[in-house]
């Protein structure tokens, strides 16, 4: 068993941002409130749908103590339309078809509850890819504690290889898992690639198969 590669989802896998925005819009329809736009809604994704709403809510001046109220509101018009503007971002589709060939387990963990991601993966035709998919409310913490990408890990056969992530918490969740990190450049993060902690990035997941091998091979070479 080459090992566990464990992939976050939103901004990594897939292009979920514009499903997002939607299911944000509709939300703040229905508080009465001006939708925001779609370079806003970027900036509230990576810690879960709770914190979205409170940086929504906050963002467009809605009463707090109707929180409870407008997550369940944005949580209903999200799973209603989880991936009709959604789609893997290019090259994952060949990127997971190499790793799975050459005999690497997968998994997912990702701060978006358990039921949309799982959704999200059949509508898109990706749950064949994974092992154990780890929701935002399947442990009673999210990333960046890194109790979630361990039990992302565990669940997984053979070695952990690599974490795959786009964001400031990925990175964070790594470094607290003591995990090498691979940071996919083309997603949600708000800072500099530069000033992120990462084993290695990259842009394209064309290019994720050769990274992986030249991991292998450089901890090979240490052996």
């Amino acid at each position: 068993m080459p090992g566990a590669i464990v992939f976050d989802l939103d901004g990594t896998l897939i292009d979920t941002a514009p499903d997002i925005h939607a299911a944000a819009n509709r939300m703040l329809a229905d508080a009465g409130s001006d939708p925001i736009d779609l370079a806003t809604a970027i900036s509230f994704v990576g810690h879960g749908i709770p914190n979205f709403v409170r940086q929504a809510m906050a963002h467009c001046g809605l009463d707090p103590a109707r929180e409870e109220e407008w997550r369940a509101s944005m949580l209903a018009h999200y799973t209603a339309h989880p991936a009709d503007l959604s789609a893997p971002f290019p090259g994952v589709v060949t990127a997971l078809e190499q790793l799975k060939g050459a005999g690497y387990s997968l998994g997912v963990c990702t701060n978006k509850p358990h039921a949309p991601s799982l959704q999200i993966l059949d509508l898109l035709d990706l749950t064949r890819f994974f092992d154990v998919v780890i929701g935002g409310d399947s442990l009673a913490v999210k990333k960046p504690d890194p109790a979630p990408l361990h039990a992302s890990f565990d669940a997984l056969p053979g070695q952990p290889v690599l974490y795959v992530g786009d964001s400031e918490v990925d990175a964070e969740t790594a470094v607290r898992a003591k995990t090498p990190f691979a940071l996919f450049e083309r997603g949600y993060r708000k800072t500099a690639v530069a000033d992120m902690p990462s084993t290695v990035s990259f842009d394209d997941f064309h290019a994720l198969p050769g990274i992986v091998q030249g991991l292998g091979q450089r901890v090979s070479g240490l052996a």
